[in-house]
């Protein structure tokens, strides 16, 4: 009778189990001992973009800085979300119109800002290389287009017509060099010129996930592996 009444070790094991998934609020305190973690690395990865972006200001060092704009905030949206990725993206805008004022801060939102958190929502759902490079191109040639613009506002001249000018003597001089007597219509001119925007911005998206893919896989948030002949190009072996 004495052994009827004594509990199995079995029994005693799934009692617990059994407990906590009938108890939700059990996984509160997961839930509350993550929040501080995602407040604190949104406030240090929007930092750190900031003050990438203030350094690379202030002291370029080329394209060096510049492949690392997106990156922070790509990095938070693959650890916590798009709503971090948001917040931190508000926050360096904010952190940059109090360090350098509204203008510079606005330069940096559009594209960079969005473009981190349009490549974390692109590779955290593993997203094709061929995709997130189109739409980061896509993004970036508005972005530029955008700065132009509001350039132009605050300079009170068209910029655009400087970098109309700027193509059409290039063309003039591969012309000549080339022997060629052909004298580039307006039209042509403008086409090659938004062709070379979207060439710079395919290149730099290029560069970017090449960064990101040797960088974020170290840090144990790794991005979709590249094509084949990139993985040949650069010899690389899992």
């Amino acid at each position: 009778m004495s052994e009827s009444f004594e509990e199995s070790p079995e029994s005693a094991a799934r009692e617990p189990v059994a407990s906590s998934a009938s108890n939700p609020h059990l996984s509160e305190p997961k839930v509350r001992a993550e929040a501080p973690l995602v407040l604190v690395e949104t406030a240090f990865l929007a930092s750190t973009a900031s003050l990438i972006w203030l350094v690379n200001y202030y002291f370029p060092l080329g394209p060096l800085l510049r492949i690392f704009f997106p990156v922070p905030i790509a990095l938070l949206y693959l650890r916590w979300g798009k709503r971090a990725a948001w917040m931190a993206a508000l926050v360096s805008g904010l952190l940059l119109s109090v360090l350098m004022g509204p203008p510079r801060s606005i330069q940096f939102l559009i594209p960079y800002g969005l473009l981190g958190v349009l490549l974390g929502a692109c590779w955290r759902r593993q997203t094709g290389w061929a995709v997130s490079i189109c739409l980061g191109t896509l993004l970036g040639t508005i972005g530029f287009f955008f700065r132009f613009w509001l350039v132009s506002i605050l300079l009170g001249e068209d910029v655009w017509v400087y970098l109309i000018t700027q193509v059409t003597q290039m063309l003039e001089w591969v012309f000549l060099k080339l022997g060629l007597l052909i004298e580039p219509s307006l039209v042509a001119i403008q086409v090659f010129a938004v062709g070379m925007v979207l060439l710079s911005n395919l290149v730099y998206l290029l560069v970017v996930h090449l960064a990101a893919w040797l960088l974020l896989e170290r840090l144990g948030n790794p991005i979709p592996q590249p094509p084949n002949w990139i993985q040949v190009l650069l010899d690389y072996e899992e």
